[in-house]
Formats: structure tokens, C-alpha cells, sequence
């Protein structure tokens, strides 16, 4: 009997998959920074523009994933809807992005571990403790990683909704500790736009990476248990996640602390005391908050290399049954895992035990800048697809209502989605090129991303002189 991937995943794994993608430090620890340099205005306005962008993304994958729930999503969609040598870029664009963002993870995690311990040069060993759990959580079946996920996801999702009750209670005054709370926050200095145009352009970017993480929901779309309905139901609650969870605490931070506090400028995940969250659990008198924290970045931490270990498996296995990465890569275990596409994955993640011989910050740095700007790439992928895919499937003669699921923005918004995201991507370090010395070496580490997804592309659209698919032409059969 033909081995396949174990539809294994639930609506319970999906639905936290879909709440806690995108929960990170990006929101528990950098946040500060946004409002302190954009202000309370700046910031919420950057979130939730950023978001929205986020939102229709995620309708645009929902609508892909829901009608061909496959691992290989964006290297599938790509070279069925847009251009086999696309697909092929996007596939390898993102196993790296992923593979390399393990690693990042594993060198946070050696950060974070630092607040209690001191391991000195033996740091990297907390690295190979934390690899070897979410390489077991991975190797032995779907549901080890859907557990695993479920449970780091949950504990994120209640720090922030008790984050967010404490903020409104001391608020309205029902806590004691804040007692400069209120909206006289969003009218100190400069507030509530702080540097203009300018700083909500800069303040986009960070908000950018914040949100990454929430196209995983398309890659476990491919071990889910009834797709076509589940799909669908994640996807619903992408909205009120991004309202709850960003919107909601990025205003509660605004109004509790001012932009004007130095501690918001601090954002270094090695000094989890100047998270926002920890500032304001401790104005509330929990003076245990800075460890409570550091516990829950450790999760986040822990979260996002279990999934990044996932994803860029998937997309490896996905790549070599398609022809596009070696054959040995396609291989399943009895359990229905790829574990051959995932040892490898694992080697390159191994780059975290770099910080053996380095100081774990420049090693962390330099991969965050390797991986940062294929996450975009990958964002783009699935608009240029999703558009493609819905003119396609109407110049077909389908019909729209038919679909497990659809987005009521198109086509508004997969271009909106695009539009906005390029910029970001384009803008990443705009700032290098308006100081009176250019620093070359900053200005490469965060656009090499993009000549290396053009190189590929090229390189495969050369050698195999493949061409962009037609609309009367696209497939839109199934895949069992």
C-alpha cells in the first residue's frame, strides 16, 4: 500500500495553529519599541494596517488551501497557478526561510535560558536539549507535533487575554498601579504620531515579521482531518485574532505606559524585564512578572522551532515528490512522516551551534537577517497565487459558490495584499540609503533574500525553459 501523510491534525490543532501562528516575541517583547517610536496613534494604525494586509492574505490561502489541502501550499500553487520555475523558487525559498529560522529560534532559546542560568561556553548545549525535543515531537508522528502545538499555542493565547483583562481593569481604576493610565497617554509630547510618515513606515517593518508565522495553517492544511470544512473554520478566526490580540494590546500598552518611557525603546529578547507585558504586570504588583515571561518567550520560542521544524519539512517532502528536490526527501515512515526531509531539515538547524564558538547575539543577528526576507517573498507568493488562481477558475467556467471556501475581498484584497507587502519588503532597511555613508554590509544581510529567490527562479525557468501557465490552461483538479 502506498505510504501518505496521516490526515491527523484536528479542528482543536487547527484553530490554535490559526490563534497562536503568529504570537511571539514579535508582540510580547518588540511591541514596546513600535509605540515608543511611532507613538500610541503610530503604532495602532501600523498594527492595524499590517494586520489587515495579514487578513487577506490569510483569506487568499484559506480560499487555496481549503480547495487542494496539500504541504507543498506555495511551491504547489505557484507552479500550478503562476509558473512551474515560481513554484520551485517559492518551495526552496521557504524551506530555507524555516530551516533557518530554527536555528534563530534555538540561539533565542539559549537567550532566554540565560536569565536563570548562566552556561557560559556551554550555552549551546540548552540547544540541543531544545532541538532533540521538537525533533522527537516531530519524528514520531503528525499528532506529536499538533499536541505539542496545541499546548504551546494555548498558553500564549492565555497570557495575552489575561494580559489584556488586568490592562483594562487597571484602566478603569478596578487595579491599583496604574495610576497615569489613560488616554492623556495619547496626547504627551508628540503623541499620538510620533515622527510622522516616517516612523509608521519604519514601525510597519518590525510589525511585518511580527505577524509571520500565520501561513502555517497552509502547510498542516495537507495532514488535517476534513479539510474543506476545517480549513474554512481556522480561517474565520483570523479577523478577531489579529483585533484581540494585537489590536486590543497594543492599546492597552499605549495606555498604560507612555511612548516617553525609556524601557519601551529597550526591545532585546536577552532583557525579557522591558517587555511591555512584564511592565505592566509589574505596575499591576505582580512582582514575579519578569520570570512569568521569561517563561511564556521560552514557549514562543520552543513554539516557533516546532513549527519551523514542520513547515520546512513539509516543503522539503513536498519539493522531492514533485520532482524538485531529491527523490530520498519523499520517503515515509510507517507513521506517515517524512523523517528523512526532516534529519536534513535538522542539520541545517544545527547552524545554532555555531554560538559554541561565537557570541550567541551576532550568531542570532546574522541568521535573523539571512531568514528575515523570505517570509515576505513567501507572502507574495500566495497573493500573485491566489489572484492568478480565482481569474483562472472563473475564465474555466467554475463557479465561485462551489468553492469549500472563498474570499468575499477578491480581487481587492490579494492586490492590496501584495501592493502593501512589497513595499515592506522593498523598505526593509530604506533607512541605510538616506545616511551619508551607505553600510553595504547591513544593506546585503537584509536583501540578500531577494537576488537568492531570483537566482533560483531564473536559474530553474532557464534550465527547464518553463513558462507562466495560462488561465485556460491552469489545473484545478483535486489531489488525493
Amino acid at each position: 500500500m502506498k505510504k501518505k501523510l496521516k490526515r491527523d491534525l484536528k479542528a482543536r490543532h487547527l484553530a490554535m495553529i490559526a490563534i497562536g501562528g503568529s504570537i511571539g516575541t514579535g508582540l510580547f517583547v518588540a511591541s514596546g519599541a513600535t509605540v515608543a517610536q511611532a507613538g500610541p496613534g503610530g503604532a495602532l494604525i501600523s498594527y492595524a494596517i499590517i494586520g489587515l494586509m495579514v487578513y487577506f492574505l490569510m483569506t487568499s490561502l484559506g480560499e487555496l488551501a481549503a480547495y487542494l489541502p496539500v504541504s507543498g501550499t506555495f511551491a504547489t500553487y505557484g507552479a500550478r497557478y503562476v509558473d512551474e520555475a515560481f513554484g520551485f523558487a517559492i518551495g526552496w525559498n521557504y524551506w530555507y526561510n524555516w530551516a533557518i529560522t530554527v536555528a534563530v529560534d534555538l540561539v533565542a532559546a539559549q537567550l532566554v535560558i540565560s536569565y536563570w542560568i548562566d552556561s557560559g561556553n556551554y550555552s549551546w548545549l540548552w540547544s540541543l536539549l531544545f532541538l532533540s525535543i521538537i525533533f522527537g515531537l516531530n519524528y514520531i508522528s503528525v499528532k506529536g507535533f499538533g499536541e505539542a502545538e496545541f499546548w504551546f499555542s494555548l498558553i500564549k493565547v492565555v497570557t495575552v487575554i489575561i494580559f489584556i483583562i488586568i490592562g483594562l481593569l487597571m484602566i478603569i481604576g478596578i487595579l491599583n498601579g496604574a495610576e497615569g493610565a489613560g488616554w492623556h497617554n495619547w496626547k504627551i509630547g508628540e503623541a499620538p504620531f510620533v515622527g510622522g510618515f516616517s516612523s509608521m513606515i519604519g514601525v510597519a517593518m518590525v510589525v511585518g515579521f511580527s505577524f509571520q508565522g500565520t501561513e502555517l495553517i497552509g502547510i498542516a492544511a495537507g495532514e488535517s482531518r476534513d479539510p474543506e470544512k476545517n480549513i474554512p473554520k481556522a480561517m474565520k478566526q483570523v479577523f478577531w485574532r489579529i483585533l484581540l490580540f494585537y489590536i486590543f494590546a497594543i492599546l492597552v500598552i499605549s495606555l498604560i505606559i507612555p511612548y516617553t518611557d525609556p524601557n519601551l525603546l529597550r526591545n532585546d529578547e536577552t532583557d525579557i524585564s522591558v517587555s511591555p507585558f512584564t511592565l505592566v504586570f509589574q505596575h499591576a504588583g505582580l512582582l514575579s512578572a519578569a520570570t512569568l515571561m521569561n517563561a511564556v518567550i521560552l514557549t514562543s520560542v520552543l513554539s516557533a522551532g516546532n513549527s519551523g521544524l514542520y513547515a520546512s519539512t513539509r516543503m522539503l517532502y513536498a519539493l522531492a515528490k514533485e520532482g524538485k528536490a531529491p527523490k530520498i526527501f519523499a520517503k515515509l515512515s510507517l507513521s506517515g512522516v517524512p523523517r528523512m526531509a526532516l534529519i536534513a531539515t535538522t542539520f541545517v538547524a544545527m547552524l545554532c551551534f555555531l554560538t559554541s564558538m561565537f557570541k550567541d547575539q551576532e550568531v542570532y543577528l546574522w541568521l535573523l537577517n539571512m531568514s528575515g526576507m523570505t517570509g515576505f517573498i513567501a507572502w507574495l507568493g500566495i497573493a500573485i497565487s491566489h489572484y492568478r488562481f480565482r481569474r483562472g477558475y472563473i475564465i474555466q467556467g467554475y463557479d465561485v459558490s462551489n468553492l469549500p471556501y472563498y474570499s468575499s475581498c477578491f480581487p481587492f484584497g490579494p492586490i492590496f495584499a501584495f501592493g502593501l507587502c512589497l513595499i515592506i519588503t522593498l523598505g526593509q532597511n530604506y533607512e541605510a540609503f538616506l545616511q551619508d555613508t551607505i553600510d553595504w554590509n547591513s544593506v546585503i544581510a537584509t536583501y540578500v533574500g531577494i537576488p537568492l529567490f531570483l537566482l533560483i527562479y531564473f536559474s530553474y525557468k532557464f534550465l527547464k525553459k518553463t513558462k507562466w501557465v495560462k488561465y485556460e490552461q491552469m489545473d484545478f483538479s483535486k489531489v488525493n
